[in-house]
C-alpha cells in the first residue's frame, strides 16, 4: 500500500512525525526539527574525513556492550530524530534486523563535526536537545585556524540539565591527542587525522 503523497512544505500545525516522513523520496537529504523538514546542507572534504577517523579510532576502541555508528538517527521524539554525525550507544536489548533510529535513552555519547553550514545547530540547538534527552556525554569538532580539529568535550551536569565543559589537565580544548574515559577509554591522535 503506497501512502498518499504530502505536501512536505506545509507541515500540519503539530508537525510531521518520523514516521510520516521517513519513506517520503524527497529530492534532497532531511532532517526533522521540531516536527517541520529542513533541508540537510552539503559537508565537505575536511568534515567527511574527521567524521570518519573519529568513528575509526572510536570504533577500534569500543568495549561490550557499546556500538559505534555515524549519521545514525537518535529518536529524540517523534518530531526530532537528529543524524549525528558520530554516535556510541548501548545496543543491549536493540534489535539490529530491525533497528532504524538508536532511542535517545541508549545514547552514551554524541559528535558533532561542524561544517559551514552547521555552526548555530552544532554549538546550540543541537547540544540544548541532547542535554534536555540526557545523553551524558557531547563532543563538538570544530577547524582550527591552523586546519587541523579541535575537540572540545562536555560531559552533562545532572543538577543543572545542561553541557558543561570537561576539565582537564591540559584544558577543554583539544588539540593534539585526546584521551577520554567514558563510555570506554579511548586514545585519538587529532593531529594524525591528517597527516598523509
Amino acid at each position: 500500500m503506497t501512502a498518499e503523497p504530502i505536501d512536505w512544505m506545509h507541515p500540519p500545525s503539530r508537525g510531521w512525525t518520523y514516521d510520516e516522513v521517513k519513506d517520503l523520496d524527497l529530492p534532497f537529504e532531511w532532517d526533522l526539527v521540531d516536527g517541520k523538514i529542513a533541508v540537510r546542507g552539503m559537508t565537505n572534504q575536511w568534515h567527511d574525513r574527521v567524521r570518519d577517523e573519529l568513528y575509526f579510532q572510536l570504533r577500534g576502541a569500543k568495549q561490550d556492550p557499546y556500538e559505534v555508528n555515524t549519521e545514525r538517527c537518535v529518536l529524540v521524539d517523534e518530531y526530532n530524530p537528529p543524524k549525528p554525525d558520530v554516535i556510541v550507544f548501548d545496543r543491549t536489548g536493540l534489535d539490529f534486523f530491525t533497528l532504524e533510529c538508536v532511542p535517545v535513552d541508549a545514547v552514551s555519547l554524541v559528535v558533532e563535526v561542524v561544517s559551514h553550514g552547521s555552526r548555530s545547530d552544532d554549538r546550540f540547538r543541537k547540544p540544548a536537545m541532547y542535554a534536555e534527552a540526557g545523553i551524558p556525554h557531547y563532543w563538538r569538532v570544530e577547524r582550527g585556524e591552523d586546519g587541523f580539529p579541535v575537540l572540545h568535550e562536555f560531559w552533562l551536569d545532572q543538577p543543572s540539565g545542561v553541557y558543561a565543559l570537561a576539565s582537564h589537565p591540559e584544558g577543554a580544548a583539544h588539540t593534539d591527542r585526546f584521551r577520554a574515559e567514558v563510555p570506554f577509554p579511548v586514545q585519538i591522535d587529532l593531529k594524525s587525522i591528517f597527516r598523509f
